[in-house]
């Protein structure tokens, strides 16, 4: 599947009540519903990679958030897809020297959501220098791990540039933008 990303061709976007970075829209589905989603910004919570904030989406759930695992039919992917990057390019714009991260909340989002990038990289890159993170364990000279003081591994992000030729089955855990 084709996702085609074009800032010029958005939804509305609506601020959220009392939250200046988190937005909202309104995505029609292919069975003649409108869904409304949710677009939340929020500090990541890894103290190895400061001034990420986290980029998550979805419909409203009962609580004030958002569900990121249900499965929508949206009529126009292109679209939604681009007002969600819209709003994290806004969000950068206010925030020069922040940074969004995304994952997604299952191998499959993931594997779509690097799909996404690699095939609007050109496009992308004239906005954002995107990078990849993995994580790693530290091994020492020994062959012994970098451990916490409770013997679980330390492990730490390792930042790589977006490699738009790396393969689907070889995903970042985590995908980091910054404005160009």
């Amino acid at each position: 599947m084709r996702v085609t990303i074009n800032f010029d061709d958005i939804y509305e976007v609506y601020p959220m009540i009392g939250e200046q970075d988190n937005k909202r829209f309104y995505a029609p589905q292919k069975d003649g519903s409108i869904r409304e989603l949710l677009v939340i910004i929020t500090e990541y919570p890894d103290p190895d990679l400061p001034n990420v904030f986290n980029l998550g989406f979805g419909p409203p759930n009962d609580d004030g958030g958002f569900i990121d695992n249900v499965r929508l039919w949206h009529k126009n992917l292109n679209k939604v897809f681009s007002t969600i990057l819209f709003i994290s390019l806004s969000f950068l714009k206010q925030h020069p020297y922040m940074a969004i991260g995304l994952d997604g909340s299952d191998d499959l989002r993931t594997r779509f959501y690097h799909c996404v990038l690699k095939q609007n990289s050109v496009y992308l890159k004239s906005y954002f220098m995107p990078f990849g993170i993995d994580w790693y364990v530290r091994i020492f000279r020994n062959g012994s791990y970098e451990q916490n003081p409770d013997g679980s591994y330390i492990d730490r992000p390792l930042l790589m540039d977006f490699d738009s030729n790396r393969e689907n089955r070889d995903l970042y855990r985590y995908y980091v933008f910054i404005l160009r």
